[in-house]
């Protein structure tokens, strides 16, 4: 088994990508990013987790982020992929979701097909941790992360993107709260 995407540094900055199963386009609608949004804000209000940088696409959400002291990134990460999956599917499967069976087809059948202990399967296992190991490279990731809307042709400008904290770095507010990058690395 690699080690080349996996937390070894408790105390570093990482960069993060979760993706949907099967690049399935779950956060077009509002209501599930919502439900994201939401979580991200319990795991930094409960579980010592510090957004520096994230962006909400249609598939996957890139996070840039650190841990408190005694506190495990991976298993963080793993409790809101978890609690997330299981908000989505609820609303999924209670609202009036025009995709609902198409959505909970595809989600059983990747749980099933990768022999998962779940019903349903919303987000890869993996979350591709990269350490960060320098000031340029949190820059990079960060400019990455706020680019991702504008190279997708939403938006012209990083910050006109709402689920993004381009507009945190921008205009100095955003839909979440997020530890802004010291100075010297932006």
């Amino acid at each position: 088994m690699s080690n080349k995407y996996k937390f070894h540094n408790p105390d570093a900055l990482y960069f993060c990508t979760l993706t949907v199963v099967r690049w399935i386009d779950i956060f077009s609608r509002m209501a599930y990013r919502q439900i994201l949004l939401e979580n991200l804000k319990f795991c930094q209000d409960q579980k010592g987790l510090h957004v520096c940088g994230y962006v909400v696409m249609t598939n996957h959400l890139h996070l840039l982020v650190w841990v408190e002291p005694r506190v495990k990134i991976g298993a963080v990460l793993r409790d809101f992929k978890s609690f997330s999956a299981k908000n989505i599917l609820q609303a999924i499967e209670l609202e009036s979701e025009s995709r609902r069976d198409w959505l909970l087809y595809l989600f059983r059948n990747h749980a099933e097909r990768h022999k998962a202990s779940q019903q349903f399967q919303l987000w890869v296992h993996d979350s591709h941790p990269i350490e960060i190991s320098s000031p340029q490279m949190a820059l990079q990731k960060l400019t990455y992360i706020h680019l991702n809307p504008v190279r997708a042709g939403w938006v012209r400008h990083p910050e006109e993107w709402v689920y993004s904290s381009a507009s945190n770095y921008v205009l100095g507010d955003g839909v979440l709260e997020v530890d802004l990058l010291p100075p010297v690395l932006k």
